[in-house]
């Protein structure tokens, strides 16, 4: 692994080896009604990142470190540059302002926690479960 993809990562997004989150890729459309449907049991997370962009970059790589919530939550994770109109949907259905990289928490159908760029903080998501 080359200094560069320690410091940024590579560009396979979410398939780094040291990991802590199971995320669930979000690919479909459908997988939204999904999220609503199990929110109501258990929290969803849906963090939408750029795999072209330092910044969300950054700001994956610090939540994941700092993650210890796999068994309060499910983790939903949105390339945004795959799948721009899954990104766009979740702007309208959760009534959100499209950022990137942005995290959400949907509780019972709705988000009640969205924050974006350096505002992504785990810790402070343990607070708003």
């Amino acid at each position: 692994m080359s200094v560069f993809n320690y410091i940024f990562g590579s560009s396979q997004g979410q398939n780094d080896s040291n990991k802590k989150i199971n995320w669930i890729p979000l690919t479909f459309m459908g997988q939204l009604d999904e999220i609503v449907a199990f929110s109501s049991q258990k929290p969803v997370v849906i963090f939408k990142h750029s795999t072209r962009c330092i910044v969300s970059r950054t700001a994956l790589k610090q939540f994941e470190n700092e993650f210890n919530l796999e068994e309060e939550v499910d983790a939903y994770f949105l390339d945004l540059l795959e799948h721009r109109a899954i990104s766009n949907e979740i702007a309208a259905r959760f009534n959100v302002y499209h950022q990137s990289p942005q995290l959400l928490l949907i509780k019972e159908g709705k988000s009640v926690y969205d924050v974006s760029h350096s505002d992504i903080d785990a810790g402070e998501l343990k607070g708003k479960l």
